[in-house]
């Protein structure tokens, strides 16, 4: 590294000095009474210094008018080299741009909009949408199959030669059609984490309502099962009174509207009534014979008794 770039950078006297020269400039670029107190200077370089005005302007509070002068070497006359409007340390900028595919939010899109895809998204990775093509020299190639059925022409009455069926069973293009990966992109392992992480985080074990919940989505009623490595660990819930009805929730999720939550409690039943006003109570007149009480006297008994 040579000296001339190790060197400190000292400020041109004589382009320190051309403050009136920088703001003659910065106010005929700048709108009438613009252009305020200067500020301030650096050096930019050798014989280069820019000068700083304050800026006026309500709409940009905090800029400053940037004019940087110079001068030739050995040259007495300073000139003018340019005018901008730069921020200050405080002034009011806007945020950082952020390209759409990163400002998109869940539940941005509406009908009619498109989301396009990249071509290396992490989330897809090709499948399979082309026959199984064995190599030439194989047993299942297509130049001996052709034999083998022309051979089977003459013996038996196979179907018609431009016969299309269904992918023969077993082959690559069968089990791929049933694992649902003929089609030009599925889900890559990276973006079948990314969901599961994502419908963790919203119906997972940890929110508070599973905390609270009297038992797990696995043994609800409700829970339906979906398909595929994710159905290891996550359902469709189907109970319309539930928070994540529609959802996808974890096998660990739980809420109160569990099928097996509890039992409806049957209606109380009255205590029976202390007199019962629809009910006759016989009551005797005179007491019973062999009670041990007074023997019972009738009216003749009575008189024959009042005379004695």
């Amino acid at each position: 590294m040579s000296a001339a770039t190790t060197r400190s950078r000292t400020t041109d006297r004589l382009c320190a000095e051309a403050v009136d020269l920088a703001r003659e400039a910065a106010e005929e670029a700048a709108a009438p009474g613009v252009v305020g107190e200067h500020t301030g200077l650096q050096a930019d370089g050798d014989r280069v210094v820019t000068h700083f005005f304050e800026c006026k302007d309500f709409g940009y509070r905090g800029w400053r008018w940037a004019v940087t002068v110079a001068r030739a070497s050995r040259a007495k006359l300073v000139t003018l080299d340019e005018v901008v409007l730069l921020p200050g340390p405080d002034a009011l900028l806007a945020p950082e741009w952020v390209p759409w595919s990163e400002r998109l939010r869940p539940g941005d899109m509406g009908p009619g909009d498109l989301l396009p895809t990249d071509a290396d998204d992490l989330r897809l990775e090709p499948g399979y949408t082309g026959e199984d093509e064995p190599p030439p020299n194989s047993v299942v190639s297509e130049e001996l199959a052709e034999l083998a059925e022309a051979e089977d022409a003459e013996l038996t009455q196979g179907p018609p030669a431009d016969f299309r069926g269904a992918p023969a069973r077993g082959s690559i293009a069968a089990v791929a059609e049933e694992l649902g990966m003929r089609r030009a992109r599925v889900l890559s392992r990276y973006g079948l984490h990314a969901a599961a992480d994502r419908w963790e985080e919203a119906y997972g074990a940890k929110t508070p309502m599973a905390q609270a919940a009297p038992a797990s989505c696995v043994s609800c009623a409700f829970l339906t099962p979906i398909g595929g490595s994710l159905g290891q660990a996550f359902g469709v819930c189907a109970n319309e009174f539930a928070p994540a009805d529609g959802r996808v929730v974890s096998l660990a999720y739980g809420c109160g509207g569990h099928s097996e939550a509890a039992v409806m409690p049957k209606p109380p039943q009255p205590p029976p009534p202390r007199l019962d006003e629809t009910r006759i109570d016989p009551f005797p007149l005179r007491p019973a014979a062999d009670s041990g009480s007074v023997p019972d006297v009738s009216d003749g008994d009575a008189a024959e008794l009042g005379h004695s």
